[in-house]
Parts: structure tokens; sequence; C-alpha cells
């Protein structure tokens, strides 16, 4: 009970420990949030073009506004001639 007893005597520690406390909770969400996205790279041994996998249909950002895919054709012709 020495943190909350330190907390009422010092009462303007209060919005300090919120903060840092909702710093410390977002930082560790969002670390767990990239560690499930598929596109993150953690192993580069078993696949080193994982850009190729990508579904362009699945948003891969956390916030998409009106995102439409269209292949560009000279990277599809590059493409088609380096295969």
């Amino acid at each position: 009970m020495g943190f909350f007893q330190l907390l009422m005597k010092k009462k303007e520690l209060i919005p300090l420990v919120a903060i840092m406390t909702f710093a410390a909770s977002r930082a560790s969400t969002f670390a767990l949030y990239s560690f499930q996205k598929i596109n993150v790279i953690v192993d580069r041994q078993r696949n080193l073009e994982p850009w190729d996998t990508v579904n362009p249909n699945v948003p891969q950002k956390l916030v998409t506004i009106n995102q439409q895919w269209k292949p560009i054709e000279v990277l599809q012709k590059v493409r088609k001639a380096t295969r």
C-alpha cells in the first residue's frame, strides 16, 4: 500500500502516473498488434519476399480511406519478364 499512500500524500503525481500508464498500455497494445499482422517480417530465413503474398484486397494500414488498388502495367510487364 506504500505506492497508493504516496499518491494520496502527493496528489500532483496522479496525472503523471495516469499518463504514463496510458502510454505504456498503448505501446504494448501496438506491439502486440504489430506482431499479429501478416506483413511484418520477424523471421527472414523462411520467406525472403513476403510482399509477393500480400492480398491487395485486405487493408494493410491502421486506417484506410478510399483505398483502390490498380495494377501498374509497367510493373506487371517487368515482373513477367524477370520470372
